[in-house]
């Protein structure tokens, strides 16, 4: 059974989703300590003169804070609070879209319903955007899990609470810290992601194709057609073993 795993994110990217269809289960990471300034309550959307950032305003905790137990600030203004601000960009700049009419009920009920846990929302878009593209696999979360250790250890330590026989890893930071050998050496495989972003017709044309947006960008431009698009024809060969890059299999950095 191949696992893949990511921290919980708000409004996630292609490359994210990517990985979670490309695994048979796939770990929300959400016991771990919140980074600030990370994707994990932001992300970006197209706007008029290019990239906007939206973000849900968090209440401030020890610094050691699990992401888990981070609580949404809702102590703003109706007029200034977060949802209203980010539905009115989205509704601002996605509107005219040509396929924001199928998926606006579902979102605006995300920026209308309360929210308090910030993980929570985030697994409530997560769901919205699996079924918009069409992805169904189970996902369970570390702290449901009574995962232990840090980097290489934790991984080791889910993989074998869920059965997995192969671990996806994403080809960015995992490759400083992520000990490939000694999940071999425990019985679990490794493969890279090798995420090919794509492009598509994007809003404000003129500004030129942007990439790393929110998945929403994809999904409300191309509609039924995103799944494809994500995945497009090369998808077999976004996998590639760890153990065809030597620096990786040895533990060193790629």
């Amino acid at each position: 059974m191949i696992v893949s795993a990511h921290q919980a994110m708000y409004l996630p990217w292609l490359g994210y989703m990517d990985k979670l269809a490309r695994a048979d289960l796939f770990v929300v990471v959400d016991h771990v300590q919140y980074e600030a300034q990370n994707f994990q309550n932001r992300n970006r959307l197209k706007v008029n003169n290019g990239v906007s950032w939206v973000a849900v305003p968090l209440v401030h905790g020890p610094q050691e804070e699990r992401l888990c137990d981070k609580r949404i600030s809702n102590q703003s203004s109706p007029k200034e609070h977060w949802q209203r601000r980010t539905w009115q960009t989205i509704l601002t700049h996605y509107r005219r879209s040509p396929h924001f009419k199928a998926y606006s009920d579902e979102l605006e009920d995300v920026y209308t319903r309360p929210w308090d846990n910030l993980v929570e929302l985030n697994l409530h878009v997560l769901q919205l955007l699996m079924r918009w593209f069409d992805i169904q696999r189970p996902v369970v979360r570390t702290s449901t899990l009574g995962c232990e250790g840090q980097k290489t250890d934790m991984i080791l330590n889910f993989c074998r609470r869920v059965g997995a026989t192969t671990y996806l890893s994403g080809s960015g930071g995992s490759r400083d810290y992520l000990d490939v050998a000694k999940l071999e050496a425990a019985g679990i495989h490794v493969l890279w992601q090798q995420f090919q972003h794509p492009t598509y017709p994007q809003r404000y044309s003129g500004l030129g194709f942007l990439p790393r947006l929110s998945s929403l960008d994809l999904i409300l431009n191309c509609g039924q057609e995103s799944r494809a698009i994500l995945f497009g024809e090369t998808a077999a060969e976004s996998l590639k073993p760890a153990t065809e890059n030597s620096a990786a299999a040895s533990g060193g950095t790629g």
